[in-house]
């Protein structure tokens, strides 16, 4: 029967020990001062799987691992206790089964009214499962975080809500060519470029992402260095259980050779369709030139039979229609020239000495406001050609320069050896090549006339001023002859169009080739100028002219003479011994020859120079005069 009447209250030291036998969740015991368990309540129990007759006078070291026992672990904890008033750890656990438990461990020094050391209250918590949890989510973070970072080919990183980067992945380096510690805490801008900075698009981007959810572009962004590369990327907003924002994930990859690769695509389908369509116009317009020729044909054979029954009133009229059939002749040859069916007399040439032969026509085909520049290489190699369509052709690009420049410039005429590589230039097999220039400084072209530059009747020139033939002959002669014609042209900027021959490559012609020397022309008189550079190159020498001092000395600048032979008056400008006085003193290696009318007395008394230090030649000169002033000279 119990003593206690309901109303009365139990001891206090009896409540606290009731209290702490009935808690199953915690294990609360008692150690004395050396460690030995003095008390043991249902939650010890539950834990560690001990009774408490089992436990009771054993030494609380038993609950730890081997390894933390050897370590001297239990000791510690008692040590830390009473030096500090409280111990609190976390570890590894035996029960009796000698499973293993994660516990959260409290020791708390226990002591009387004086002050004395009774023991240690212990109190463990099992929390195998917490530990399990966070292991897992470790685990999960590492392995995002060995992801994230052993990704190299796209950049990934977290943004901010206003942007600023705070995190970084090896990618992201790779591409960006920050490294995490100079990046982070920057904001994302500064991989844009300045014009798109200017046009708020990284603003533009946080903002509809925001708004949206997510935001995915392409465009050029900047790296460490200053370069740009295509970039696509994606810019997704992350929100918090609650919704709010926490920031932006960005992924971003550098797509700059796929674009190059894109684009490349779309130049050779371009060209393939420009081929395509040239391809068909010159089958078109052979059979209609070739219809055309056979109708002008019975044409011009009823004329012949008209002519010869004529009376004296007819004699006009008929002239009048031989000019006209004369004249679709010519057109038809012109056609069949764009439809690669017009007969070559292809031969081995060197095209620096087709150009020095036919410069004379090609200047005075410019105008005195043109400066007119031949620059050839001596080293260009031989082309297999039709020498007269190949002038024709060079002619048709010079008076298209001209007429590009009705206000003056400069117009250039250089050749040089090419080596393609199948893919540049384009359209050309792998081989050697002579490109032959012809470049202007005029009002240029925009890209859509280019592309229909070499069609047949297309002309940007005034009616009546054009038939929009020429570049339609250059363009079939070329293709005609095994080679390629590409133009470069902008707007306000000039034209460069490009010649392109199969080069026939003969080291040992070449090899002599390179020994020839170069003659320098000076003469005001074209028709003398003509003859004198006849002469030259009949000698093999290879010729340039010039019709003043002044521009003779532009050449001079320009490449490398080796004779200079100038007449001594001339009108214009500084006379031939001024131009040779200044040739000797800035070009000392060039061999000078002067021509006159009149005799040597006569010359140096009206200018006081002596000239015998000059080769000297008598107007009217022959091949002979100048074959022996010139081994004089020599």
């Amino acid at each position: 029967m119990n003593d206690l009447s309901p109303t009365q209250s139990w001891p206090d030291e009896r409540r606290y020990q009731y209290l702490i036998s009935g808690i199953s969740d915690y294990a609360i015991y008692m150690l004395d001062p050396n460690g030995y368990v003095s008390s043991w309540n249902a939650g010890a129990n539950r834990f560690k799987g001990y009774v408490a007759q089992e436990i009771l006078g054993e030494h609380f070291s038993r609950f730890y691992t081997p390894e933390d026992r050897e370590a001297g672990k239990p000791a510690r904890a008692l040590s830390i206790a009473l030096a500090e008033g409280k111990y609190e750890a976390e570890g590894w656990r035996v029960r009796k089964d000698g499973s293993r438990f994660w516990a959260h461990v409290v020791i708390d020094p226990i002591y009387n009214e004086e002050g004395v050391l009774l023991g240690f209250a212990k109190v463990t918590r099992d929390v195998t499962e917490r530990k399990r949890a966070e292991d897992a989510l470790r685990e999960s973070e590492q392995r995002f975080r060995l992801l994230v970072n052993g990704v190299t080919d796209y950049a990934l990183f977290m943004l901010s809500p206003e942007g600023t980067v705070t995190n970084w992945n090896p990618g992201a380096e790779r591409i960006k060519g920050y490294s995490q510690e100079e990046i982070v805490g920057s904001h994302f801008s500064r991989f844009y470029t300045p014009e798109d900075q200017a046009a708020g698009i990284p603003k533009r981007a946080l903002d509809t992402a925001a708004a949206a959810g997510r935001y995915e572009s392409e465009g050029w962004r900047v790296r460490k260095d200053g370069s740009r590369f295509w970039a696509h990327a994606v810019l997704d907003a992350i929100r918090g259980d609650d919704g709010e924002p926490l920031g932006f994930a960005k992924i971003t990859r550098d797509l700059t050779e796929k674009k190059k690769a894109d684009e490349a695509l779309e130049k050779a389908s371009i060209a393939l369709y420009q081929a395509q369509k040239m391809e068909s116009i010159g089958q078109l317009t052979g059979g209609v030139a070739h219809d055309f020729n056979n109708l002008l044909s019975v044409l011009s054979s009823g004329l012949e039979v008209l002519n010869l029954q004529r009376g004296e009133g007819d004699a006009r009229t008929l002239e009048s229609m031989r000019r006209a059939i004369d004249r679709g002749a010519r057109l038809t040859q012109q056609l069949l020239a764009f439809a690669r069916q017009q007969p070559l007399q292809a031969e081995t040439r060197n095209l620096n000495a087709v150009i020095r032969g036919f410069e004379t026509v090609l200047r005075r085909a410019g105008n005195p406001s043109i400066d007119f520049v031949i620059d050839l290489d001596r080293k260009a190699h031989n082309a297999l050609i039709d020498s007269a369509r190949f002038e024709s052709a060079l002619l048709n690009l010079v008076v298209n320069a001209r007429d590009a420049m009705p206000e003056g410039g400069r117009l250039v005429i250089a050749t040089g050896n090419v080596v393609a590589d199948g893919q540049h230039p384009a359209g050309l097999a792998p081989g050697d090549y002579v490109r032959v220039t012809v470049s202007d400084t005029g009002t240029g072209m925009p890209p859509d006339v280019v592309a229909r530059a070499f069609e047949p009747f297309f002309t940007t020139k005034e009616v009546g001023k054009g038939t929009g033939l020429g570049l339609s002959q250059v363009y079939g002669f070329i293709k005609q002859s095994g080679g390629e014609v590409a133009i470069d042209s902008k707007p306000g900027e000039g034209t460069t169009i490009a010649i392109y021959l199969p080069a026939v490559v003969n080291p040992a012609e070449e090899a002599q080739a390179e020994h020839t020397e170069r003659v320098l022309i000076v003469e005001d008189e074209p028709d003398l100028m003509d003859v004198a550079a006849s002469l030259f190159t009949s000698m093999g020498y290879e010729v340039v002219t010039a019709a003043s001092g002044q521009e003779a000395i532009d050449l001079m600048e320009q490449r490398d003479i080796d004779i200079l032979f100038t007449d001594v008056v001339m009108p214009n400008g500084m006379n031939g011994i001024e131009l040779a006085t200044y040739t000797r003193e800035h070009f000392p290696t060039t061999k000078i020859m002067l021509a006159s009318g009149y005799p040597l007395p006569a010359l140096k008394q009206r200018h006081g120079v002596d000239l015998n230090e000059f080769a000297f030649v008598n107007k009217p000169y022959r091949l002979s005069d100048l074959a022996r002033t010139l081994r004089s000279a020599m």
